[in-house]
C-alpha cells in the first residue's frame, strides 16, 4: 500500500511540475504575441511612395520586431493627422511638414522619423513648353494633388522664387490621377507632384524635365506621424516600426533595382512596369533619401525655415517650437 502511496505521489508531483510548465510556456506565448499597428496611408498602398514601408512588411521586418501591421488608406496626409490625433490608429504616413499645420489645430500630432533627407516634390514641366526656370511660370498652367496639399504650397514657393504669386499662374488641383493626365495629353504645362507621377506622364509619352522643389522650397520628405498619447504609451512600439521601415528604406538606396524586383512581388499591380518602377525607386534613391546625418532625423533648422515660409504665406499663424513638431529619440 505504501509503495501504491508513493507512486501516487510521485505521479501527482509530475504532473503538477507539466502543468506549471505548460502554464508558463502558455504565458511566453502570450507575451509573444504581436503588437498589432493600424498604420495610416495618404493615399492607396501602392503608390510607390510607399515602397519602404511594403517591402518592410512583405520581407516580414516588422513581424520579425514582433509587430503586427495594418495599412488602411485615408484621405490625405492631413486627415491621417486627424485620425491619430483621435486614436484611430497607432501610426501614419504624411509629409514631414504635416504636424506643423495640424498642431496649429489642437491635433496632438509629430513626426517621429523623416523618411529621407531631402523634398519629396519635383517640379516637373514639358519640355515643348520651353520652362528654363521659375520665371517662366507666368501664364503656365500646373497641376497639384490639391489646394491643401503640400504640392501647392511647394508650388507658391516655386512661383516666389521669381516674385510672382499664385496669380500669375493658373494653377489646377486636379487629384492624384488628373495631375499626370493633364500634363501627359498637353492640356497642363507641369506639375508638382512626388517622383511617380512624372514616371507615369513618361511612360505616358509625356517628355519632361524633372527638378526637385527643394530648390525652392524647404519642403520635406515623408515622415513617420504618431499621437503624443501613442509616444508616451508605447515609446518602444515606435521604435522598432521605424528601425524595420529605415532598414527597408536603407536597401531601397543601396540597391533600387533589386528593391524594384521585390516591391513588385509585394504589389503585383506593377508587374509589366519593371523599368517605369526601377527608375522611380532609383530616383528617389537619389534625390529624396540623401541628406540626413542620421537616417530618419529631423533637421531643426529645415523645419524652422519652412515654418517661417508658412507664416509669410498665411498658412500658419505663428511658429511651433520644433518639439511639438517632432521627436528624434527614436531614431538616435
Amino acid at each position: 500500500m505504501k509503495h501504491i502511496t508513493h507512486a501516487l505521489s510521485r505521479f501527482l508531483k509530475a504532473a503538477a511540475l507539466a502543468s506549471a510548465a505548460s502554464l508558463a510556456l502558455g504565458n511566453a506565448h502570450a507575451q509573444e504575441k504581436p503588437f498589432e499597428i493600424t498604420y495610416l496611408l495618404p493615399a492607396p498602398a501602392n503608390a510607390i511612395a510607399f515602397a519602404p514601408l511594403m517591402l518592410a512588411q512583405h520581407k516580414n521586418y516588422y513581424a520579425d520586431a514582433g509587430l503586427q501591421v495594418k495599412f488602411v488608406s485615408v484621405k490625405g496626409g492631413a486627415d491621417v493627422g486627424k485620425q491619430l490625433g483621435a486614436g484611430n490608429g497607432q501610426l501614419g504616413g504624411a509629409l514631414g511638414d504635416t504636424p506643423i499645420i495640424l498642431r496649429q489645430n489642437g491635433i496632438p500630432v509629430k513626426g517621429v522619423a523623416l523618411l529621407g533627407g531631402k523634398a519629396l516634390h519635383q517640379l516637373m514641366t514639358r519640355t515643348d513648353r520651353n520652362i528654363g526656370g521659375p520665371a517662366d511660370l507666368k501664364g503656365k498652367t500646373l497641376t497639384v494633388m490639391s489646394y491643401q496639399d503640400t504640392s501647392f504650397y511647394a508650388t507658391l514657393a516655386v512661383l516666389a522664387k521669381a516674385k510672382l504669386t499664385r496669380e500669375d499662374a493658373n494653377v489646377q488641383a486636379a487629384g492624384p490621377t488628373g495631375i499626370w493626365q493633364l500634363v501627359a495629353n498637353g492640356n497642363a504645362d507641369g506639375m508638382v507632384g512626388a517622383p511617380e507621377m512624372g514616371a507615369v506622364a513618361e511612360e505616358a509619352g509625356a517628355r519632361l524635365k524633372w527638378e526637385s522643389t527643394g530648390e525652392f522650397f524647404p519642403g520635406m520628405a515623408q515622415a513617420v506621424l504618431a499621437s503624443d498619447d501613442m509616444i508616451k504609451q508605447h515609446p518602444e512600439v515606435i521604435r522598432k516600426f521605424v528601425a524595420a521601415t529605415l532598414k527597408s528604406l536603407a536597401e531601397v538606396q543601396n540597391d533600387p533595382q533589386a528593391a524594384a524586383k521585390a516591391y513588385i512581388e509585394a504589389q503585383p499591380v506593377y508587374k509589366g512596369r519593371e523599368d517605369m518602377v526601377g527608375k522611380v525607386l532609383a530616383y528617389y534613391a537619389k534625390n529624396v533619401y540623401p541628406g540626413q546625418k542620421v537616417p530618419g532625423q529631423f533637421d531643426a533648422e529645415r523645419v524652422a525655415a519652412l515654418q517661417e515660409f508658412y507664416l509669410q504665406q498665411g498658412i500658419i499663424e505663428k511658429k511651433l517650437d520644433s518639439k511639438d513638431v517632432f521627436t528624434n529619440e527614436f531614431v538616435q
